[in-house]
């Protein structure tokens, strides 16, 4: 199949997948209407008839925009209702989809507490910060029958399907033995700004949560969090886990069998942030290893941008680079194939004005939500099965828990446990601000 061929196909079948969305106008709640809440949201209104109905953040003036841009774009043209407490949100009973995309330390109460209200789910990834909330998640979809998306959206890019078709499973790369996959942007913060009041529009003690209450910086809020392991997993959790789960998917891998990972602030000991700014983590899965590096200084090596965050899979035949920009092939008798990202200009000129629109990935988020529909009608699991995503995730998760210890993790995924290692097991979950219960797997 040529490209040509090829986009012709996912045209089609795009098509096809949107068809039963004109079925039913179906309703839909947000929570958390930063960045990218936002981008999924203003992308499934382009897809689907849905109606959004309600928008929750305790940040008002991120909400009250929020809910100017939605009203500007949904057909019916109404302001969704505003709320900043998601539980009150949730009790209407009025929704069908909910999409959480808040920081990733709320996303495990959030997530379980719109399951457990009966509404079907699109998560942001990474699914939680300890491996006890992801497995609490994935036991509240399946004990409710509620579809769960993970927003991994590499499994619904169309450059990247392509690839997967047209380079591996076709047997172009012969045995694949290795898998590099990486992130070398410069993105740690490296500011030290000092701490302040928070802006009077944000409810800083509802955003915080059940993380432990630190002095407010202005690095924080809004997009800065992750400069901080008390609200997500550093650089590892928000970029390997794209990247481990799409090698996953591209290789149908299931749970490593150990992990280990070395690394830490070699660097920049100076900023206010305390994510690493150096780390290699190696993924052993029984086919292969796959081995992550991040380094937020330096040269990306690659003299290609368009892969200084990505994965490389090595075969006896040839060598692949994927990435949300590109992919390259190079066989080891000469032959060559290159994809580019999939613009949709022409179908969705909006995407060209869009305010902090990531254009190269609007296609794969479309794709993303018309695979969560069709689960939906289906009842079925999606391409980003909430399961999927709690093994990227609970992954990422024990390479920090590696660093951290100074030692290889084995892991048992039947009894969800660390072997022969207590004192990683009993990180496993991390603690809760006072106030605050952590979810437990077998009662939700």
């Amino acid at each position: 199949m040529n490209r040509r061929e090829f986009l012709t196909t996912a045209a089609g079948m795009a098509a096809a997948s949107a068809a039963y969305a004109d079925q039913k106008t179906r309703r839909v709640g947000l929570i958390g209407s930063g960045w990218y809440g936002k981008s999924d949201l203003l992308r499934l209104i382009q897809i689907a008839p849905v109606e959004v109905v309600s928008l929750c953040d305790v940040d008002k003036r991120m909400l009250d925009e929020a809910a100017g841009i939605v009203a500007s774009r949904q057909v019916s043209k109404k302001r969704p209702r505003l709320y900043t407490n998601y539980r009150k949100m949730l009790a209407e009973k009025d929704l069908d989809i909910v999409e959480v995309a808040t920081p990733d330390h709320q996303h495990a109460l959030i997530a379980i507490a719109a399951i457990q209200s009966g509404v079907d789910v699109y998560l942001q990834k990474p699914i939680s910060v300890d491996i006890v909330e992801g497995q609490s998640i994935l036991a509240a979809a399946r004990k409710h029958n509620r579809v769960v998306q993970i927003g991994t959206q590499r499994r619904s890019t169309p450059h990247l399907i392509e690839a997967r078709d047209r380079i591996i499973r076709t047997g172009k790369l012969g045995k694949i033995a290795y898998v590099d996959i990486h992130c070398y942007w410069h993105m740690r913060n490296t500011a030290n700004p000092p701490d302040t009041k928070p802006p009077e529009y944000l409810d800083y003690d509802a955003w915080t949560g059940p993380a432990p209450m630190r002095p407010y910086s202005p690095i924080v809020h809004p997009r800065g969090w992750r400069a901080f392991m008390e609200y997500g997993n550093g650089i590892v959790g928000d970029m390997c886990v794209h990247m481990l789960d799409m090698t996953r998917w591209m290789l149908d891998l299931g749970w490593p069998s150990r992990v280990s990972s070395t690394g830490g602030i070699l660097v920049d000991k100076k900023a206010k942030s305390n994510i690493s700014d150096t780390q290699i983590a190696t993924f052993e899965f029984p086919e292969l290893p796959v081995v992550w590096n991040h380094r937020t200084w330096g040269d990306p090596g690659d003299p290609d941008p368009n892969y200084a965050w990505g994965a490389t899979l090595y075969g006896e035949k040839g060598t692949l680079k994927a990435s949300v920009y590109a992919y390259d092939f190079a066989g080891n008798d000469g032959t060559r194939a290159h994809g580019d990202a999939v613009y949709e200009y022409d179908k969705y000129p909006e995407d060209k004005t869009e305010k902090d629109l990531e254009r190269h990935v609007a296609s794969a988020i479309r794709g993303h939500m018309s695979d969560f529909l069709a689960a939906i009608d289906n009842r079925s699991k999606p391409v980003a099965d909430v399961e999927q995503g709690y093994i990227s995730t609970a992954s990422c998760i024990l390479a920090n828990l590696s660093m951290k210890l100074g030692r290889t993790l084995q892991w048992d995924p039947v009894r969800g446990k660390v072997v022969g290692d207590e004192e990683a097991n009993r990180l496993l979950a991390r603690p809760y601000r006072s106030g605050y219960t952590h979810p437990d797997p077998a009662r939700v």
